[in-house]
């Protein structure tokens, strides 16, 4: 491909894909902007710290051959005013890979924003923010060092895939009109409008890659955030769609948070992801009391943009926070920040948000070792207070430095003693291991416990019903009763006999049939006295649903069917429970 202004280093080779996975060469060609404001400042330090932690981890065997592009104001004094130029595009897919500073929107019109339009042009559907705390980093936290996830945010849709009407206009008129005379809507006059499209489509491929991620990186938990509880046929349908995309494309490594405790006991089997969802309101505050709890969250748009954000204040604030925005292949990491034009060639800011993108998009190429050095650099040189000043300014003692400086304290951290960079880096990743095996014991001794920190309700029967025990039709009922009393529960299944029904047994069976009958347990059949048939309801029946089905029929305990078999008793005692640890309020 030949282009106007952007040139090729030599020596380089072009990243590929071969059936949608990356072929990194030893010799990438990997394109950078340096974006406007401070841009040239953070770009020029953190070069020198990739190239660095390149070198080092590999000894000279692998080299980043870095090739320019433009975009925002330099483009526009390269290409006669073009702030967008289509070559730079062009040079992003052929690429692959690239890395940018922060971007100046142009004041007068033609784009709601550069970096929007670069995500809409070459279809950036996720916009992927890890959030991690680094050890000596100023935070508003008492335990900051919870804080560990990936935000995966929906990037095309939602209301900010700009489809609203301004109050008054002739546009605005027209679909108020048919909202109100064809639909029935009703909404006050002059409402400014917005259309908040969520598919299907749009939702299981942003879904896809958070569930892909957790999986490549033995993570923990993935989290649908949502406000599904009020926006039933957008939100409500994402959270929908992600559940089943885990069960048709990824059955063999996930499992829901339903399952987990209703069949696992709150035990995690190993290598399974654990599914789960959490209401948007709801998600702020654990994510302040509780982070550990979270590990990969896939959200829409705007909830994602609020998440980032206020995650990212958790440890350091934005100014740290690294992004990309990734299609199926194609990936741009940037800085999170803006330009702050005040500060532009002062050699001044902090430019640990797009240095730390540097080491996420290290890592997207599998280059985990140079990653590692960074990440382990970076807190070594915040704890020794050596900082520039927006730290410094939080920071009693503190050394204020240039942004060049800090940038050199990190490469001279990083081509030091590698050994130790490695050992710190793995020693972080036992201790989020010891405190994963920590919540798992948790779990397990005590289950509703565990759910109401976490920030769990159970809403349906799968949520709250007890695995079953079954006993065959021709077992006595003593033989029965000892598989209770071994299990501490109060009712088993009977498996068909020859009328190919299943039964039940419960402890008030025994009480009327056995004993209030003057008959020997050890020589009754647990047939001759289990109830049939059953009374079962399905997993994904709701709670007031389930009581409902047990006034009606008169039961205390009713079982849980799935594809037409039993998976779990949910008795009185249980909803009981769930009153007493949760409360209860109607749903919405």
């Amino acid at each position: 491909m030949t282009y106007k202004h952007i040139k090729l280093p030599q020596g380089g080779k072009k990243i590929s894909t071969v059936n949608g996975t990356l072929q990194v060469p030893d010799n990438p060609i990997i394109g950078f902007i340096e974006g406007d404001g401070i841009g040239p400042d953070i770009t020029k330090a953190s070069l020198r710290v990739w190239n660095a932690a390149v070198e080092k981890a590999y000894g000279g065997k692998r080299k980043i051959h870095w090739c320019e592009l433009y975009l925002g104001e330099k483009a526009a004094g390269l290409y006669d005013g073009d702030y967008f130029p289509r070559e730079t595009l062009d040079a992003i897919k052929d690429l692959t890979i690239a890395i940018k500073g922060p971007l100046t929107t142009p004041v007068g019109g033609g784009f709601r924003s550069l970096n929007v339009s670069l995500r809409q042009t070459l279809d950036l559907y996720a916009c992927v923010r890890p959030v991690r705390y680094y050890q000596g980093v100023p935070s508003p936290l008492r335990k900051p060092e919870e804080v560990d996830v990936v935000i995966f945010r929906e990037n095309t849709e939602d209301v900010y895939a700009g489809i609203e009407y301004a109050s008054g206009t002739p546009e605005n008129q027209k679909l108020a009109g048919f909202l109100r005379e064809q639909l029935g809507a009703q909404f006050f006059e002059d409402a400014g409008l917005a259309i908040k499209p969520i598919s299907p489509f749009g939702s299981k491929r942003l879904i896809r890659k958070a569930i892909q991620f957790a999986i490549d990186h033995n993570r923990e938990s993935v989290t649908l955030v949502h406000k599904g509880n009020i926006m039933k046929y957008t939100e409500g349908a994402f959270r929908n769609w992600g559940y089943e995309l885990a069960k048709e494309e990824f059955g063999e490594h996930t499992i829901t948070e339903e399952a987990l405790y209703s069949e696992f006991g709150g035990k995690q089997p190993p290598g399974k992801v654990v599914i789960k969802d959490r209401i948007a309101d709801v998600i702020f505050q654990l994510l302040q009391l509780r982070p550990s709890e979270f590990d990969v969250l896939a959200t829409m748009n705007l909830n994602g943009d609020y998440l980032s954000d206020a995650v990212a204040a958790e440890v350091g604030g934005i100014g740290i926070a690294p992004g990309a925005n990734i299609s199926d292949v194609v990936a741009v990491f940037e800085a999170t920040h803006g330009t702050a034009p005040k500060y532009a060639n002062q050699n001044k800011v902090n430019p640990s948000s797009l240095l730390l993108s540097g080491a996420m998009m290290l890592e997207y190429m599998g280059w985990n070792e140079a990653a590692d050095l960074i990440n382990a650099a970076y807190p070594k040189v915040v704890g020794e207070k050596f900082v520039t000043y927006d730290f410094a300014r939080l920071m009693p003692g503190a050394h204020t430095v240039s942004t060049s400086a800090f940038g050199d304290a990190l490469t001279a951290k990083i081509t030091g003693n590698a050994d130790d960079l490695a050992r710190f880096e793995q020693e972080r990743r036992e201790a989020l291991e010891q405190e994963r095996k920590e919540r798992e014991a948790q779990r397990v001794a005590n289950p509703m416990e565990a759910m109401r920190a976490s920030g769990r309700r159970p809403m349906t029967a799968a949520g709250i019903m007890s695995p079953i025990k079954s006993v065959a039709a021709s077992a006595t009922v003593e033989e029965a009763m000892h598989e209770m009393r071994q299990n501490n529960i109060s009712s088993v299944l009977v498996q068909p006999d020859g009328s190919g029904q299943w039964g039940i047994m419960t402890q008030r069976d025994i009480v009327m049939k056995i004993v209030g009958a003057n008959k020997s347990a050890a020589n009754v059949n647990v047939s001759e006295i289990a109830s049939k048939p059953l009374i079962t309801v399905a997993a994904d029946l709701s709670l007031p649903m389930v009581s409902q089905t047990m006034v009606e029929n008169k039961v205390r305990r009713v079982v849980v069917e799935a594809n037409d078999e039993p998976v779990g008793i949910v008795s009185e005692t249980d909803l009981f429970h769930i009153v007493e640890e949760f409360g209860w309020e109607p749903e919405e």
